[in-house]
């Protein structure tokens, strides 16, 4: 009986000392990327054409999901059951098929989101290759905003390493580029939330000012939700600054937020009531000379993404957290969501067109 209870508390001992040491590996591996970093401005051709007042352009912004969130996809960390991407194959052939929807569009400037690097759950594809392959004599830049530690969780399917990151495509030559940092949770929280950012890209417009795009994803997996409507002021403060400057700014992308409000009043009740997408407060633009642009068509709503907790059903919880906000010297033509249907992530497509007064 002694040799056993010896055998059980070196077992137990063993798993304690392995469990700080994971610990320790994850403090010590976790660092940011850093803020103000300048980013490579890639591809293009040798067109000297600037956006122009009075014109109207479109901007489509996609969340693509790293490549793996077909419709029948459930992620862990959204009530599912997988952690990587089905397999090399269906990765390949589903972001492919991204590529090939992109191009459809047929939009003067591109938001993507999501897009991996160097990760464990897309099996170490460079997204970046499908997706450039969808843009003809575009500029773009890509900032990093994963770069987190091995995560042994699932411990059946580790979700591993994640490198990933935000990329901007223009017809219109883009100047320069920057990565600017946002604030995270600290503690274990940041391993779930990752290193969190926004780009800024400047393109020079035809009367001599410039437009500035600014391409986010904001924190979701977070302990109370608050992160997110901080790095929402930054952005916010930023955009002001190059208002103020005389420069036309849009930022875009992901917000984690229901930016419709309650979305249940346009797409109904979910089968499942989740509380990690709360709607953006109204007082959050007070003095700030920019308008949160929703993508919506009230007489035909589609929902921006859904939560991926299983694959797609009727009755899943869907919402709209993907959309825009504009400085006030521009005019918002029309907003809406592209519907794919989530055949190709756990997000649609959004649009707005618009003119540079």
């Amino acid at each position: 009986m002694k040799k056993l209870l010896k055998v059980i508390l070196c077992i137990l001992i063993a798993i304690v000392v392995i469990a700080a040491a994971y610990a320790a590996y994850l403090f010590i591996a976790s660092h940011r990327i850093g803020d103000n970093t300048a980013l490579t401005v890639e591809g293009g051709s040798a067109s000297a054409d600037r956006p122009e007042t009075g014109k109207t352009y479109k901007l489509v912004s996609w969340n693509i999901g790293f490549g793996a969130y077909e419709d029948d996809y459930g992620f862990f960390m959204d009530g599912g059951t997988q952690s990587w991407a089905w397999s090399k194959e269906r990765l390949d052939a589903n972001l492919k098929a991204i590529a090939e929807r992109i191009k459809t569009d047929k939009a003067d400037f591109y938001y993507v989101q999501e897009v991996d690097i160097d990760s464990t759950r897309s099996n170490h594809f460079d997204e970046r290759e499908y997706v450039t392959a969808a843009f003809d004599n575009c500029w773009y830049t890509f900032a990093q905003n994963y770069d987190s530690p091995f995560l042994m969780y699932p411990l059946t399917q580790p979700h591993g390493i994640s490198r990933a990151g935000l990329m901007v495509f223009s017809t219109f030559k883009i100047d320069s580029a920057v990565r600017r940092e946002l604030p995270i949770e600290s503690g274990f929280s940041q391993f779930m939330d990752l290193d969190r950012c926004f780009s800024v890209n400047r393109i020079p417009t035809a009367n001599g000012k410039e437009l500035v795009l600014m391409n986010f994803h904001l924190s979701a997996y977070t302990s109370d939700g608050k992160i997110a409507y901080e790095q929402l002021r930054i952005i916010l403060d930023c955009m002001q600054e190059e208002y103020k400057k005389g420069n036309y700014v849009i930022a875009g992308g992901d917000f984690n937020k229901d930016i419709l409000g309650d979305s249940s009043v346009y797409f109904g009740k979910s089968d499942i009531e989740y509380t990690w997408a709360q709607p953006i407060p109204p007082e959050t633009f007070d003095g700030y000379p920019v308008t949160l642009v929703k993508p919506l068509n009230e007489a035909s709503p589609v929902p921006s993404c859904r939560n991926a907790d299983g694959p797609y059903h009727q009755g899943q919880y869907v919402l709209t957290i993907d959309g825009f906000m504009v400085t006030d010297n521009i005019k918002v033509v029309g907003a809406d969501v592209i519907d794919t249907q989530f055949k190709y992530s756990d997000h649609n497509p959004v649009y707005m067109e618009f003119i540079l007064n």
